[in-house]
């Protein structure tokens, strides 16, 4: 912490490479001993010796980089505070358009009441103080999730909370005092959002997506219980891991075309003890529980996100599967996974939209502080014109989103199925769409900031480059845009000709 009160003039004096000292918003910081280690050379920081560098600063860094070297300042300036916000874990931003219209104070929501704001609050602080401090290591380096963030969040029943609403959260005291009985498709929306925020895409995957697209369809098509109880406990204790295996090369998007003996583009599925595989049977489709054990492999595969989300390709060489390992019905189990794949697509929908909210927000706080041409970055027209398209873009995907899960409440699983699936099928197809327009344009704004891995630009870097995984998993744009169309077609009287 700061520990003298300074004078500029005294500042101004500290102008050498033997003594070098600067300004950033109002503290003051000793570099004489960074300069030999300074990423950018000690040229840089040699024409800012004595000087205010708060412009200059924030023309190249983060906010973050200042947090991290924080042991540089050395005092505060006479008669002056710090103006930039710092914030903690848990806070809002007050940037505008950075918080979905219910967080902000100044409105009102139909929707969302005092559980949904506490828990937004408690996960917000949970994600700012143990996941993504995690998550941005593991990103760079490639490595899994931690034993020790699981056993976290299965303790505060995290894990449990992520499958959505249920009997399996009843009993439990969430995150927020929100007792699980009352915990609906809205609290969903809302934590779903907020595990997003720690800006790290492949991890995010790698935070246990493979359990919240599989054990959903364990709790609900497993007939033998004492299995499922078992499974349930297992992974929602943290001790075994479960993962969706239904994709294939050969298939693709194209479910029905399933054949058997290998699985690709699995999440998760590195380090799983369950698989949830769709297999090709005698009379049609059916969906088994398989257990990592003789005959089951998994390779890596290098993906464009970070191999955090350990990412498979499974092998499965005439493995055993115990009957009681069926998940519905024996050739009926196309249903199973179609039926599956709602929530999946309602939670991808939820991701992508809070994401791109966020290079939204990276965009408003760069255009504010970029000088170009003796000019903020904002007081270009162009700009701005690109940032309204952005806005627009957030904010109707947010309405739409926002309006499903509301449906989604007062809809038995069955409903969902059938009135639903169009719907968030068309939800994803935009959002996905938007997300490609939002990346692009944030690209451009930050030059080439916007193509490289660190420093200012990294989150747009990373939207732009790992967007993609939105629109391709859980079912490609255009075959969800024909399924919202061709389901409401079904619906179309035939008298309306």
């Amino acid at each position: 912490m700061p520990h003298e009160t300074l004078t500029r003039s005294t500042v101004a004096s500290h102008n050498t490479a033997d003594s070098l000292w600067c300004i950033i918003d109002h503290k003051v910081y000793d570099l004489s001993d960074f300069l030999d280690v300074h990423p950018g050379g000690s040229v840089v920081l040699e024409q800012v010796a004595g000087t205010d560098a708060t412009e200059t600063f924030y023309n190249l860094h983060r906010q973050e980089v200042l947090e991290k070297y924080s042991p540089l300042c050395i005092g505060v300036l006479e008669n002056e505070k710090p103006e930039v916000i710092v914030p903690k874990p848990g806070d809002l931003s007050p940037v505008p358009y950075a918080e979905p219209l219910w967080l902000r104070p100044q409105f009102k929501s139909p929707y969302f009441n005092d559980s949904h704001r506490r828990l937004q609050k408690a996960v917000r602080e949970f994600v700012d103080t143990h996941v993504t401090p995690e998550a941005q290591v593991k990103e760079k380096d490639g490595s899994y999730i931690s034993q020790e963030l699981i056993d976290r969040m299965a303790r505060e029943h995290v894990l449990a909370m992520r499958l959505g609403p249920g009997k399996h959260l009843h009993g439990k005291v969430l995150l927020g005092g929100v007792k699980g009985e009352e915990f609906d498709y809205l609290h969903d929306l809302v934590q779903t959002q907020e595990f997003v925020r720690s800006n790290s895409r492949g991890f995010q995957d790698g935070n246990m997506a493979g359990m919240v697209i599989s054990l959903t369809a364990v709790l609900q098509w497993m007939e033998n219980k004492e299995i499922k109880n078992r499974v349930t406990e297992e992974v929602l204790s943290g001790k075994k891991n479960i993962c969706l295996a239904i994709t294939e090369a050969f298939a693709g998007s194209d479910v029905a075309g399933l054949r058997n003996g290998t699985k690709k583009w699995i999440t998760n599925g590195m380090w799983c003890d369950y698989f949830v595989t769709g297999c090709r049977t005698e009379k049609g489709f059916s969906v088994l529980l398989i257990s990592r054990g003789e005959g089951v492999e998994t390779n890596p595969i290098k993906m464009s996100y970070s191999a955090a989300a350990g990412t498979a390709f499974v092998e499965f060489n005439n493995v055993k599967v115990p009957v009681e390992n069926l998940l519905g019905v024996e050739h009926d189990g196309f249903i199973v996974i179609m039926s599956n794949f709602n929530h999946e697509r309602f939670m991808m929908c939820c991701a992508v939209i809070r994401q791109s909210r966020t290079v939204v927000e990276e965009c408003l706080k760069w255009c504010n502080q970029r000088i170009v041409f003796k000019r903020k970055l904002i007081e270009q027209p162009a700009i701005r014109q690109k940032l309204a398209k952005m806005v627009s873009h957030v904010e109707a995907n947010q309405a739409w989103l926002e309006q499903i899960a509301y449906q989604m409440c007062s809809m038995s699983y069955a409903q969902q199925s059938k009135l639903l699936g169009g719907p968030i099928g068309l939800l994803k197809s935009f959002a996905t769409r938007s997300a490609h327009e939002i990346a692009d344009g944030a690209v451009n704004i930050f030059g080439g900031r916007g193509l490289t891995q660190t420093g200012m630009g990294r989150v747009v870097e990373q939207f732009h480059r790992t967007y993609k995984f939105d629109a391709i998993l859980g079912g490609t744009e255009e075959i969800l845009a024909d399924l919202g169309v061709r389901q409401a077609m079904k619906g179309m009287p035939k008298s309306m000709l």
